[in-house]
């Protein structure tokens, strides 16, 4: 039973997180916000991670108790993988963040109310994951639930940042704000990354 409800939440967690690049994504021809840029990045970045944990689960847990051996040595791919991508990331976001000019925002709502969907959704699933992981303990259970507390503190972030462009779009600390939250992003996805590679399932969840 626990086995099939780890497989459903991460099914779900794929689900959910698949139209958030696509909406945010649509947003930046509307809106030309550094940290809708940089959230963009990050969640295509997740979204990846997500659905390698999926794959990796159903793998480990399609035929009964999985070999130690191989079980650890999939994880340790995936891990390899992930971590990899999300530091890569968040390079080329500090990048895009400290090079690309100071024009003009545009309409940064999309990306807003993304964000706070994410606030709510990733809140949700990160409690999730650490209860099924309390019941019966596993290590792609651990590392979801590590991704979600991280995922709903950066939406929290990001919420902040985008809201302070909305209500002072014209302010000369607009810049620094955006500045701040697309470095922020840049820094979660870079420290999450190496965590990662390093295989360290413990922590914050």
């Amino acid at each position: 039973m626990k086995k099939n409800q780890g497989e459903r939440t991460l099914l779900a967690s794929v689900v959910l997180s698949s139209p958030g690049p696509i909406v945010v994504g649509a947003g930046l021809f509307i809106g030309r916000s550094f940290t809708q840029l940089a959230d963009f990045i990050r969640r295509s970045a997740e979204l990846a991670a997500i659905i390698v944990s999926w794959i990796v689960y159903r793998i480990l847990h399609k035929s009964g108790e999985p070999d130690p051996a191989r079980k650890e040595k999939l994880e340790r791919s995936a891990n390899l993988c992930v971590g990899a991508a999300m530091c890569l990331s968040g390079v080329a976001m500090l990048f895009v963040a400290l090079f690309s000019s100071n024009a003009e925002k545009g309409n940064v709502i999309p990306g807003l109310v993304i964000a706070i969907l994410g606030v709510a959704t990733n809140t949700w699933f990160w409690l999730r994951y650490r209860r099924l992981n309390l019941q019966k303990p596993d290590a792609i259970l651990a590392v979801q639930s590590k991704l979600y507390f991280a995922k709903s503190l950066v939406d929290s972030c990001v919420t902040l940042a985008l809201s302070f462009l909305v209500a002072a779009p014209a302010s000369p600390a607009a810049r620094y704000v955006d500045l701040a939250g697309s470095s922020i992003v840049a820094l979660y996805l870079f420290i999450n990354g190496m965590i990662t590679i390093r295989g360290r399932n413990q922590g914050l969840s």
